[in-house]
């Protein structure tokens, strides 16, 4: 009897093994490879943001990606606050002020363009979602500022699983597939695959068919110079695509070194408090355990 229960929880346990590799490979079928796990400096429960990467993303952001893509939940202020980019007050107010911002109306009823502040939004490519689409063949692009959080990929199976445990939990899904996007254009398009007219390949998206133009090319954008003249960082497809995805993970999770600060300190508190309440139990009833104890043969010799 034993040994048949035992048969059928090793079957059991091999047919949900089975089903996790099934449903992995449907994943991957179904949405061509899966984006590769990069590392982040902001991941895991210790982690930060680099400033000096989120500056040049915030650079790529505003060279190449604003050209078509709008930011409108964050606002110029918001780059000089504590665990974001980190620019100055002086630099944030410079830089508001190099954007055109309509305002209105004004006394004579007519709506009128200003110098930006740092208490301004970001100014959108586009008036409205009609003029983005009509630009960009029938689809207005989407707004970047939660990109980050809104577009994930599933690994299939039960990996969900493993990633929710703590400490070796996997929450950058969101990131590794922006990255993964950016590098994705190919110019041979496989067998079996029919791109239509204004449609571009591209292996990590899903259906492998974007409308968006390959954005990055190597060189692209001129990075800050060292003290050897030369870029701090490589000028290419990859590195202009970690640095705007680290800064469009700081635009949706603009207070994640915060909110990761404050849980640490109240994981530190939970674990002083339980080991308090432990000692303060152990002291108290010790005590109320001893006089039971005393008690018992005086109640076994009455009964």
């Amino acid at each position: 009897m034993i040994r048949t229960r035992a048969l059928g929880t090793q079957a059991l346990l091999a047919a949900a093994f089975a089903a996790f590799l099934s449903a992995g490979a449907a994943s991957a079928e179904d949405h061509g490879p899966l984006p590769h796990r990069e590392k982040w400096t902001f991941s895991g429960m210790f982690g930060t943001f680099d400033q000096a990467q989120l500056q040049r993303g915030f650079q790529v952001y505003r060279e190449v990606c604003s050209n078509c893509h709008s930011l409108n939940y964050i606002r110029f202020r918001n780059l000089e606050e504590e665990g974001g980019p980190d620019f100055s007050a002086a630099q944030v107010k410079a830089l508001a002020a190099e954007y055109k911002v309509k305002d209105g109306p004004n006394d004579s009823g007519d709506m009128f363009e200003r110098p930006g502040r740092p208490a301004d939004k970001f100014p959108a490519p586009f008036p409205n979602e009609q003029a983005a689409a009509a630009a960009n063949g029938g689809k207005a692009p989407p707004d970047l500022s939660l990109m980050a959080k809104a577009r994930t990929f599933a690994r299939g199976g039960l990996w969900f699983i493993i990633d929710w445990l703590p400490f070796i939990g996997y929450t950058e899904q969101g990131p590794d597939y922006l990255h993964a996007l950016l590098n994705g254009y190919k110019e041979e398009v496989p067998k079996g695959v029919t791109v239509p007219e204004g449609g571009h390949y591209n292996e990590f998206y899903p259906g492998h068919v974007i409308a968006m133009p390959k954005p990055l090319s190597d060189g692209q954008v001129t990075y800050a110079k060292g003290a050897d003249g030369k870029p701090v960082v490589p000028e290419t497809v990859d590195q202009y695509s970690r640095d705007v995805t680290a800064f469009l993970m700081w635009t949706a999770e603009p207070h994640l070194v915060a909110r990761k600060s404050l849980g640490l300190r109240a994981l530190l508190f939970l674990i002083v408090l339980s080991g308090l309440l432990y000692y303060v139990k152990k002291k108290v009833w010790s005590d109320v355990g001893g006089e039971t104890h005393g008690l018992q043969p005086e109640l076994h010799k009455t009964s």
